[in-house]
């Protein structure tokens, strides 16, 4: 997983993101277990606390669990991982939506442009 961290935002923001696209995109399986903190702090380049708080933050979403003396995992709750899943695509579809608008297209030529681009053709 790539850890592209910046200072414009709050690091253990990003990391609750990075994080939660890995379980998104499968790299973490429902019910599986995360590697430890500081695991997964050394492989961030980043303080252990932080990314500790990154988790319990995690933790009070729902998407991770802890068992005592076993560690982190995944909840098995599908629905709620398809429901995330869900929320932000359609986050990301209005942000691109709102730069395509910042370029002069109106949505239905955006449609456009991606069934195009979608079928190969030129634009």
């Amino acid at each position: 997983m790539a850890w592209n961290l910046s200072s414009d935002r709050p690091i253990f923001m990003q990391l609750i993101e990075i994080i939660q696209l890995s379980i998104l995109s499968g790299k973490y399986a429902p019910g599986g277990k995360l590697p430890s903190v500081r695991d997964l702090a050394a492989e961030a380049a980043v303080n252990p606390n932080t990314m500790q708080k990154a988790l319990a933050q995690l933790e009070k979403s729902g998407l991770v669990f802890s068992q005592r003396t076993s560690g982190r995992f995944i909840t098995e709750d599908a629905a709620m991982i398809e429901e995330l899943k869900s929320t932000l695509a359609k986050e990301k579809i209005e942000q691109f939506l709102e730069s395509m608008k910042q370029l002069g297209y109106q949505k239905e030529e955006a449609v456009t442009l991606i069934t195009e681009f979608l079928k190969g053709e030129p634009s």
